[in-house]
């Protein structure tokens, strides 16, 4: 029996999906390389039907995040492993629809290439459509980022690349800076090593958003697979890389993103900085040296190395992650330990508390610092007014913690609340920015205008960005980048202890003065993993249950109000619509609510959970903390219990 036969055997059988038999058929009918030929021939052979219908379910789609997914096989064939390069990356990328492989990414650069054309052309635009590209350290990454970068030069456009691995929030910044019309990351983020990922940002410098995202996946799937034989050869012939100057120009954005800089020369500041064998310390370590810190690397997690094989997840929001910093703090008496993922947008913490012990901090309470501090520093140096203004903003997501709408609002400052990733943030950002310019006239230079005359003028003609964030530890200070910036948020963090330093306390005593100020707000996050196939039917059988059936009541906790943003029409403080997607929002009858929604970037199904008391006093505060965790453990307990019982059916 050949390859074929066997195939529509196991799809007779129920072995195979029907559609990863069809793209299987497709795949083979292709000009397949004879490695990527042999690999499918192969894993017939060995019946690894669940491994192929992983592979070959469907095509790789966008979601919040872009692009994302394995690059290495749960069950491998031998062609694609081949031999292994110093660092433990197989030759090539794993066959697949449903991979990051040559042939998905081809098809995706090819389908942002006919999108960007096409828009400029019908904006009377000339010139070539440019690209510029980025790329962290995982496996393939160089070589996805080559290998687009030489798609996009033999389809007549103009492509620029970096010389080694750079930061995502760099490339969000230099595609505004070479005045690109979209941009590149290839990047899995804190994924595991198996995936790699393909972002695309847009002449803003931000992640692509409606109606860009359904214009490109349309594109994207139009390319047939028989097209992407002549673009698998790289040449670099037509490429440009980026020297010195473009590193220069982000770091300088990035230092400013300090609003009190000389707040560091008083404090003295000893810091463990790791990068978790990512790019973090391109940038983020020079930011703190300028700044007068003292900076103590992990030596062994500083090499870049796409297994991260200090770790088990290079991801800052786990403990595991910072283990070796917060090591190293204790060893050196370091007051914080500042951590970025492999593409260093996101950031994460550990700070010294009253007892001398260092204490990891979650991302929402890293974020609710945040904008205390960056508020009331603003309005002292008076670039807001004391008193606030509905012309000044923050920005955060809807699952991000109620306590800085909290402070926000008590500020006296606007707080949108926007759909879940960075962009959505971004698009914000654009809309202020766009609404200034055409006040301005269309001479005004936004971008060559100095940031403190351009905060003036957004407050009197738009709305001035001031700070925004994410609670998966992303944060962003200014509108000079366009996504989350892990190497700013050093920077940030870094002044924040500073002050803190400076003023006798430490980071949590000043957490828990802003809880006495605005109330105790505690958060908790369930993760649901479902790999697959039969995962992702699980997901989506969980999402269709919230829809069809609401839930009523958890333990003795009645359900008050369901929010469905997919059919409900919500508008954010600005009067402008939310899109719609798949996110609930419950609220109980005890004032706490959680958020659930199917992840963007991972196999998983998130439920992000959200309780608040009033505080008295100093001296209730303990017991307030306790009270409330033990009934948001229990409440996560329910809620976990009752999805799992979705997910089946």
């Amino acid at each position: 029996m050949n390859t074929l036969d066997s195939i529509k055997a196991a799809a007779k059988a129920g072995q195979l999906m029907p559609a990863a038999a069809d793209n299987l058929t497709v795949f083979l009918g292709a000009r397949l390389p004879q490695w990527a030929q042999s690999s499918i021939e192969e894993l017939v052979a060995k019946q690894a039907w669940p491994e192929l219908n992983d592979r070959f379910y469907r095509y790789l789609e966008f979601g919040t995040g872009g692009m994302r997914g394995r690059t290495i096989g749960t069950v491998t064939a031998a062609p694609e492993t081949g031999r292994l390069s110093a660092l433990g990356s197989p030759e090539h990328a794993a066959i697949g629809s449903n991979m990051l492989n040559d042939f998905t990414l081809i098809r995706a650069v090819m389908g942002l290439f006919r999108y960007t054309a096409k828009y400029l052309a019908a904006k009377r635009q000339t010139g070539k459509p440019r690209l510029v590209i980025a790329h962290d350290v995982r496996h393939f990454s160089r070589h996805f980022c080559e290998l687009a970068a030489s798609t996009w030069t033999r389809l007549g456009g103009e492509a620029f690349i970096f010389d080694a691995p750079r930061s995502t929030p760099q490339l969000s910044f230099s595609v505004r800076w070479l005045k690109a019309h979209t941009g590149v990351v290839i990047t899995a983020s804190h994924n595991p090593p198996h995936d790699n990922g393909f972002k695309a940002y847009f002449d803003d410098g931000a992640q692509v958003v409606p109606p860009h995202d359904k214009g490109i996946v349309a594109e994207v799937n139009a390319v047939p697979l028989g097209e992407l034989a002549g673009f698998l050869e790289t040449s670099l012939s037509g490429v440009t890389t980026l020297g010195r100057d473009a590193d220069d120009a982000y770091l300088a954005v990035a230092t400013k993103a300090a609003i009190d800089p000389e707040i560091f020369k008083q404090a003295k500041l000893k810091v463990v900085f790791t990068n978790i064998h990512g790019t973090g310390g391109i940038v983020s370590v020079p930011l703190l040296l300028h700044a007068k810190c003292e900076v103590h690397q992990v030596e062994a997690q500083v090499a870049f190395d796409p297994r991260f094989p200090t770790v088990k997840s290079p991801n800052p929001e786990n403990a595991a992650a910072l283990a070796l910093a917060v090591a190293l703090a204790e060893e050196r008496d370091c007051d914080v330990v500042l951590a970025t993922d492999p593409d260093a947008d996101r950031m994460g913490v550990a700070v010294r508390n009253r007892e001398g012990r260092m204490e990891l901090l979650t991302g929402n309470q890293i974020g609710a610092l945040l904008a205390e501090y960056r508020l009331t520093k603003y309005k002292e140096r008076g670039w807001i007014p004391a008193g606030g203004s509905p012309r000044v903003c923050i920005i955060k997501t809807f699952v991000t913690t109620q306590l800085q709408d909290a402070i926000g609002h008590g500020h006296g400052v606007k707080v949108i609340n926007t759909l879940t990733g960075f962009k959505w943030i971004a698009a914000k950002m654009r809309g202020y920015e766009e609404k200034l310019v055409a006040a301005m006239g269309s001479g005004f230079d936004y971008e060559g205008t100095p940031f403190a005359e351009r905060a003036k003028l957004l407050m009197q003609h738009s709305t001035f960005y001031a700070f925004g964030c994410e609670e998966s530890y992303g944060y962003l200070p200014n509108d000079y980048v366009r996504d989350k910036d892990g190497n700013a948020a050093c920077l940030m963090f870094a002044e924040v202890c500073a002050w803190v330093k400076s003023c006798g306390l430490t980071v949590p005593e000043y957490l828990d003065e802003v809880y006495l100020k605005y109330g105790f707000y505690l958060e908790g996050v369930i993760n649901i993993y479902y790999e697959g196939a039969s995962g992702n039917a699980k997901i989506k059988r969980i999402l269709d249950s919230y829809r069809a059936n609401p839930p009523k009541k958890f333990g003795d906790v009645a359900v008050t109000k369901f929010q469905d943003f997919g059919r409900e029409k919500i508008a954010d403080a600005d009067g402008e619509a939310i899109p719609a997607q798949d996110l609930y929002i419950t609220s109980l009858a005890n004032g706490y609510s959680f958020a659930a929604r199917g992840s963007g970037t991972e196999p998983k199904m998130k439920f992000y959970l959200f309780a608040n008391e009033k505080v008295g006093s100093a001296t209730e505060l303990p017991a307030v903390k306790t009270k409330v965790k033990a009934t948001l453990d229990g409440l996560s307990q329910l809620i976990e219990a009752d999805a799992r019982a979705r997910a089946e059916g």
